[in-house]
């Protein structure tokens, strides 16, 4: 129903800065969710940065200060601005939507970031 389509991500030195890129396709509802999650190897998959398209937005407390979430409810897109960038923020970063009547979850296939020291 919902198909995500991730960009961005790369190889970065600490201190350096990325840009991640979503966009989403197919039945989009007119409220919704989306954002990024990350998964580090080992680790369970967390919440990065999230904002709804009423303009509410949730930050995990590691990256606030240093990311930004941003969204085109017209284009249905959103970006992750992530600056000042550490080794600990390395992970795979999954974009996600949330929307419907019942709040299903619809996930891109990931980005990698990695952040050398």
């Amino acid at each position: 129903q919902v198909q995500l389509v991730e960009s961005g991500g790369g190889l970065v030195q600490a201190g350096g800065s990325l840009r991640l890129s979503c966009a989403a396709s197919g039945t989009i509802f007119s409220y919704n969710v989306m954002g990024w999650y990350r998964q580090a190897p080992g680790k369970q998959r967390e919440l990065v940065a999230v904002m709804s398209s009423g303009g509410n937005t949730n930050l995990a407390d590691s990256v606030k200060g240093r990311f930004t979430i941003s969204r085109d409810n017209a284009k249905n897109t959103v970006s992750l601005q992530m600056n000042s960038l550490k080794p600990e923020d390395t992970a795979v970063y999954y974009c996600r939507y949330s929307g419907g009547y019942y709040h299903d979850d619809y996930w891109g296939l990931g980005a990698q970031v990695t952040v050398s020291s």
